[in-house]
């Protein structure tokens, strides 16, 4: 017979064995996941600092070289031009990177000037870095020699990304990275001998700021660094080599172990009952899974750290590199073309200058935020450094899609900016660069730089492709915009015909518009769209809007011409001196400003500039009036009508070439008059060529018309002509009249 309660003892027992070796191997198991858990996450903590350092050692020279490649330097370094060096290469670099320490060094291996935190010192002080900055002086001294005899044809261009960067040892308190760069020309208007080359030193310590800096970034606790062993049994450290794999320091922190903390806080409730035991093991086992997650996404973020612009977001010169060297492998087994934009903002240092750093990191942020808006899927942009930014279009099969893009990036970055209230203006330089994979990365981002420098030394606010391989389009557009500087130096070729504007119901000549065109000695005539944008883009916008406006003037002054009216550019208005200029030529032709209109584009009034609207009440003022070209095709609003002040809305001829056909175009047109007529000004309707577009005009009440029914442009001579009959009519009307 059985006894129950033997039965009972053994089942409990049982229960308490089993419990006993659950709970055993349960522990087990939470210790060795713990375990795992912690470490993964002093690896991932590990694997940061080392991100950290190598961006730091990465970073530091592509700052030097913003200034040390640039022929300027080499002349005012070798002049010893004080001011230049200070606000260029030795106190501004140091002030405006962070740099702790910069030396400039001349070819005999001495200090020619010292900078402290941004500050000038005595050159004594390079004495406390001598021992660790002379060994890589000397060292690099040597790669230069060799590199020039290798590159005998070309040894300074040869020297172009040379340099040395090295953590070191600088005293027995102190430790940093030193970074040797030599100072060369950035083109060959400069002979630089190998043994007469300057260089220049960076220096940036570190110390507790570097080493906080680089902790917040990549989320590590309390981390510091010190030069020798840390014996504290709480912190985690990690040895910090130089190039000779020797220990010169160690950073040290305090480990984040989530698991460790994790079992503390459940080590009560598991001890304190097992009836708990698999809710307990259960619970633990989904903490466990949410902080593996918490690491998971924590390394994740770390690693976008890693690899891209802590401000804007964008990738930084890390991702760029790996995507470029990605790009360019798969070019060569595709058989396609990578090309590479540079960008360069120009003037980007007078905005810090005038309204701090603050003001350029928002503008740097909004650039970022205009370029990400242009680029197609696959495109990458990035941010190099300071106000540098790059594109890689892969897979590009035709270059006018890589130059489209870079005029885009010119034209966007030209418009103004809205940073805390202030209206800013910058521009930017773009070098191109294109390959088939089989150049190196080097010599591609070499290639694009020099188109960079070429862009700048250009005029700026353009873009330039790599003029060692030019493309047929590119080849084009530089003889054509060459040609354009000889047209406009000699006056040959360029001349300008008229389109009379006509009173729409009385059929006579109330003015005309002068339009200009290129009577090209090998392609023949060529109408405003084949050189105007180009004038644009070249700079040459300026000196050919000034010989249209004095040719208009000339031609009114000798005609019975009521009124002429000029197209202006939008980029003219950028110039300060430009309604001073329209006054000029109005007093050197003798027109009288009554009989002088400005034709204007919409897009000028969306800038919504305060230097536009002085302008333009100023030529108002002085009796020119103002005329809306194109009105309908953007996006003004009767505000911009009312702050500019405009006295003439031109409909475009897009609209009018619809009239009858389409009764929403009929309504916007009717529309448009209608809202004219309510801000008292006059209306022309542009591109009348039919007999039905002049009487639906005359029905909505259009004042002037113009187009090709009534006349298309003429020379000067058939405009006088058409002047003379004109006034004939109207005689012959009066005397009928009179009798």
């Amino acid at each position: 017979m059985q006894v129950p309660g033997n039965h009972h003892s053994r089942l409990s027992a049982t229960v308490v064995l089993l419990s006993v070796m659950l709970t055993i191997a349960l522990a087990t198991l939470g210790w060795w996941a713990a375990v795992k858990i912690d470490d993964r996450s002093i690896a991932r903590e590990t694997k940061a600092l080392r991100t950290g350092l190598a961006e730091l050692l990465d970073r530091i020279p592509h700052e030097q070289d913003s200034s040390v490649v640039w022929t300027e330097a080499v002349v005012n370094v070798r002049a010893g031009n004080d001011q230049w060096i200070a606000e260029n290469l030795a106190e501004w670099l140091s002030d405006y990177f962070g740099h702790d320490r910069v030396y400039l060094i001349d070819p005999d291996g001495e200090p020619i000037r010292a900078v402290e935190r941004g500050q000038r010192v005595s050159l004594l002080a390079y004495e406390r870095d001598r021992a660790a900055i002379g060994p890589m002086i000397a060292e690099l001294r040597r790669k230069m020699a060799v590199a020039s005899v290798e590159n005998a044809d070309d040894a300074t261009d040869a020297l172009v990304g040379t340099g040395m960067e090295d953590v070191r040892t600088l005293s027995p308190d102190a430790t940093g990275i030193v970074s040797v760069r030599p100072i060369l020309p950035s083109d060959d208007t400069l002979v630089q001998a190998i043994g007469d080359v300057f260089l220049h030193v960076s220096v940036v310590e570190l110390d507790q700021d570097t080493a906080a800096a680089i902790g917040q970034k990549f989320d590590v606790a309390d981390l510091r660094f010190a030069q020798g062993a840390v014996l504290d049994s709480e912190r985690i450290a990690n040895p910090v080599l130089d190039s000779a794999g020797r220990i010169v320091g160690f950073f040290h922190w305090l480990p984040d172990e989530p698991a460790y903390q994790l079992i503390l806080e459940t080590a009560p409730l598991l001890a304190g009952t097992a009836l708990f035991l698999v809710l307990a093991g259960t619970l633990l086992f989904l903490r466990l899974q949410s902080t593996t997650e918490r690491l998971e996404t924590t390394q994740a973020h770390a690693t976008f750290l890693a690899y891209h612009d802590s401000l804007t977001r964008l990738p930084n010169r890390a991702m760029f590199e790996h995507k470029l060297s990605q790009s360019l492998g798969d070019a060569r087994r595709n058989n396609s073309q990578v090309v590479l934009h540079c960008i360069d903002l120009d003037h980007f240092k007078s905005v810090n200058d005038t309204f701090g750093h603050a003001a350029g990191d928002a503008l740097l942020l909004q650039v970022s935020h205009r370029l990400g808006s242009l680029v197609g899927e696959g495109d990458l942009v990035a941010r190099l450094g300071g106000d540098e930014f790059a594109i890689i279009q892969p897979n590009v099969s035709d270059m006018r899609d890589a130059l489209g893009l870079a005029q885009s990036v010119v034209s966007a970055l030209e418009q103004s900016f809205d940073i805390d209230g202030h209206e800013i203006e910058v521009s930017t330089s773009v070098g191109l660069m294109s390959s088939d994979g089989h150049v190196e990365m080097e010599d591609l981002l070499r290639q694009a730089d020099l188109a960079l420098y070429e862009a700048k030394g250009g005029g700026r606010n353009r873009y330039m492709l790599y003029a060692g391989e030019l493309g047929t389009l590119l080849r084009d557009r530089l003889e054509l915009e060459s040609e354009l500087r000889e047209a406009l130096k000699s006056r040959q070729g360029l001349e300008l015909v008229y389109q009379p504007i006509y009173c729409i119901r009385e059929n006579r000549i109330l003015g005309a518009e002068a339009l200009v065109r290129w009577q090209h000695p090998k392609r023949g005539r060529l109408s405003p769209d084949m050189f105007i944008k180009l004038a644009e883009e070249r700079g040459l916008i300026n000196q050919l809007g000034h010989w249209v406006l004095q040719e208009a003037c000339r031609f009114a002054v000798k005609s019975q011409l009521p009124w002429i009216a000029v197209n202006v550019s939008p980029i003219q208005f950028r110039d300060e001196r430009f309604a001073e200029r329209v006054f000029g030529t109005l007093d050197a032709t003798g027109l009288d400003a009554a009989r002088l209109e400005i034709e204007v584009t919409e897009g000028l009034l969306l800038q919504n500039s305060p230097e536009v609207q002085h302008t333009l009440r100023v030529l108002r003022g002085r009796g020119i009036r103002v005329a809306l070209d194109d009105f309908g095709t953007g996006y003004s609003s009767i505000s911009y009508l009312r702050t500019y002040g405009v006295d003439k809305l031109k409909i475009d001829q897009s609209f009018t070439a619809q009239l009858g056909q389409d009764e929403e175009i009929d309504s916007i047109v009717r529309s448009i008059i209608d809202l004219g007529r309510a801000m008292k000004m006059q209306l022309t309707a542009e591109g009348v060529e039919t007999e039905s577009q002049r009487s639906i005009l005359i029905a909505m009440g259009c004042d002037q018309l113009q187009g090709y029914l009534l006349s298309r442009p003429v020379s000067d001579q058939v405009m006088l002509d058409l002047l003379s009959a004109d006034a004939q009519r109207e005689d012959n009307v009066l005397g009928r009249q009179a009798v």
